[in-house]
């Protein structure tokens, strides 16, 4: 798929590239192409800023991010992730735990493994599996804040392989 000049996109499309081209300076491909369609680039863009509201920490959500990037297999993605997790702290040995869905701390790691299995196996989650989560001090948003971040990754990751974007700038 070709990303798209606002002058190309749908009407609805290139007044949001036109946006976030004036905020930023530029579009990244993935965007650019996600523009083909108005609903998936207004449905990306109004997800992408909720999730950035999450409560989690930022170096725990890029290692939740690179544990289901690796899972998706997104090359693109595992390299913004792996360049924002090291942004917000993540050393080199945390990000190739969180690339095996894991961490060193237990309680992080059950959060990890919690994410991969909403993304790879959701309807095996159980009450007891979110009790679990509890019991290592998680509340009910921080669950709720994993799902949103999986389908968000799930959303570039997949969006990412079908249009055939590999570059390591797709996201920005």
């Amino acid at each position: 798929m070709k990303p798209l000049d606002p002058a190309d996109a749908p009407a609805r499309s290139g007044e949001l590239l036109t946006e976030i081209i004036g905020r930023h300076g530029s579009a990244g491909d993935m965007v650019r192409t996600m523009a083909h369609s108005p609903a998936l680039l207004q449905g990306y863009l109004d997800l992408s800023r909720a999730m950035k509201r999450v409560k989690l920490p930022r170096a725990l959500t890029e290692r939740i991010s690179l544990a289901v990037q690796e899972w998706i297999g997104c090359a693109a993605c595992l390299a913004a992730h792996t360049e924002a997790g090291r942004a917000a702290g993540l050393s080199d040995t945390d990000i190739a735990l969180a690339r095996q869905g894991t961490a060193t701390d237990a309680r992080e790691a059950a959060l990890i493994g919690f994410a991969v299995r909403v993304l790879a196996e959701p309807a095996s989650i159980s009450q007891e599996d979110v009790a679990d989560l509890r019991a290592h001090g998680w509340d009910d948003r921080a669950v709720a804040d994993v799902v949103g971040l999986v389908v968000l990754n799930q959303l570039t990751g997949s969006f990412n392989l079908v249009a055939g974007i590999s570059g390591p700038d797709a996201h920005r």
